[in-house]
C-alpha cells in the first residue's frame, strides 16, 4: 500500500519544483526527502522522477499519482471537517496566513472576539506576501489566507480555493500635514501630477502595490522619484509625516493618521480589495469557518455567510 506521507512529498516537488524547497517547507532535511522518495518509487515499480541537467522532472507516471494525492488529500480534509462538525464545540488549530495592514487593523479585534466565543480554538497567524500566502494555502500550510490586490494586477488564482471578497480600501495620495516646517512643497500639491518632483516611498520590486502606483505616476504624465523603499507601511506613514516623501496609501493605513497626514484623491477613486481565501475541500471545518466568519463580521466588510456574493471578475479583474 502506498504511504500519503510519501505521495504528500512528491506533490510537493511537483508544485515547488526542487528537493531543498520541499525540505525547506516541510521541515525536513534534503536527504530525508530524497530517501522517501526513493522509497516511493521502490513501492510503485516505476521510474517517478528523471534528471535533466541538473533539475528534476516527474515522469508521466509521477503526474498521474499526483492527481490521485490531490483527490486524496481533499478527501482526508473533507473527513476531518465534517467529523469536527459533529462535535458541540469549535476547537482545533487554524493556521492564519495575512498581510501587514491585516495584521494591524484587522485581525485584533477578530482574534479577541473568537477568543470570547471559541475559547479551545487556536489561531496561529503568520505575516506573508499575498501571492505567497495564496500558494502555501492551496499546498496545506495555511488554512486560511487574508490576501490583497490592486485594480489591474490580479493575485493568483488556484482552482482549490475559494475566494470571497473582504472590503474594498480605497487608495490615497497621502502628504504630510499642511503648514509644517519645510513642507511648502508639499503644501502646494492637490493633484497627482503636482507630486511629480518629489520623493517618494514605495514598496520593494515586485509587489503589485509599487507596480501599480508607478502605473498611475506615469499615466499622470511623469515618472516618480522612487527615493525610499520598504515594505513595511508603518515605515511609509512615517516618512511621509515626517515630510521627507509622499506615498499612496490605502485607507486601512491612513485611519487614525490623519493628524500627521493630509490626502489627495486620485483620479478614477482606486481601491484595493481585500479578500479571504479557503480550500473548498475545508468548507466544512468549524474551526476555519468560524474565524473567516469573525473576519467578515467586522464592521465595514462583507459578509462570509452562505449567502455572501462571492467575488467576480470585477473584483478580479486582469489587464494585458
Amino acid at each position: 500500500m502506498l504511504e500519503l506521507r510519501r505521495l504528500r512529498l512528491l506533490r510537493e516537488l511537483h508544485i515547488r519544483g526542487t528537493i531543498a524547497e520541499v525540505a525547506d517547507a516541510l521541515s525536513y532535511s534534503p536527504s530525508s526527502v530524497s530517501q522517501q522518495l526513493s522509497q516511493l518509487e521502490a513501492e510503485t515499480g516505476v521510474e517517478l522522477l528523471r534528471r535533466t541537467g541538473r533539475t528534476l522532472k516527474l515522469t508521466p507516471q509521477a503526474q498521474i499519482l499526483v492527481a490521485h494525492t490531490e483527490e486524496l488529500l481533499d478527501s482526508m480534509e473533507r473527513a476531518e471537517a465534517d467529523l469536527s462538525a459533529a462535535m458541540s464545540t469549535v476547537s482545533g488549530t487554524v493556521r492564519l496566513a495575512v498581510f501587514q495592514t491585516a495584521m494591524l487593523r484587522l485581525m485584533p479585534p477578530a482574534l479577541r472576539e473568537l477568543r470570547t466565543k471559541h475559547p479551545n480554538l487556536r489561531v496561529e497567524m503568520s505575516q506573508q506576501e499575498p501571492a505567497d500566502a495564496l500558494n502555501e494555502t492551496s499546498s496545506r500550510n495555511f488554512d486560511l489566507v487574508v490576501a490583497e490586490q490592486y485594480s489591474g494586477h490580479s493575485a493568483p488564482h488556484y482552482g482549490n480555493l475559494d475566494r470571497r471578497v473582504l472590503t474594498h480600501d480605497p487608495i490615497r495620495l497621502a502628504l504630510p500635514a499642511r503648514g509644517g516646517a519645510g513642507n511648502a512643497e508639499f503644501d502646494r500639491v492637490h493633484h497627482l501630477e503636482h507630486a511629480n518632483s518629489l520623493p517618494w516611498v514605495v514598496e520593494p520590486d515586485g509587489a503589485a502595490s509599487r507596480h501599480w502606483a508607478l502605473q498611475a505616476c506615469r499615466l499622470a504624465g511623469f515618472e516618480p522619484d522612487l527615493r525610499y523603499e520598504t515594505a513595511d507601511l508603518q515605515a511609509h506613514v512615517q516618512l511621509v509625516a515626517s515630510g521627507n516623501a509622499v506615498a499612496m496609501l490605502p485607507e486601512l493605513v491612513l485611519r487614525d493618521q490623519r493628524h500627521a497626514l493630509r490626502t489627495v484623491d486620485l483620479p478614477g477613486a482606486p481601491e484595493r480589495t481585500i479578500f479571504t481565501a479557503m480550500r473548498h475541500s475545508s468548507a466544512q471545518s468549524p474551526a476555519i469557518r468560524a474565524v473567516r466568519k469573525s473576519l467578515h463580521a467586522q464592521p465595514g466588510m462583507s459578509d462570509a455567510s452562505n449567502s455572501a456574493i462571492l467575488a467576480t471578475p470585477a473584483d478580479f479583474d486582469t489587464v494585458d
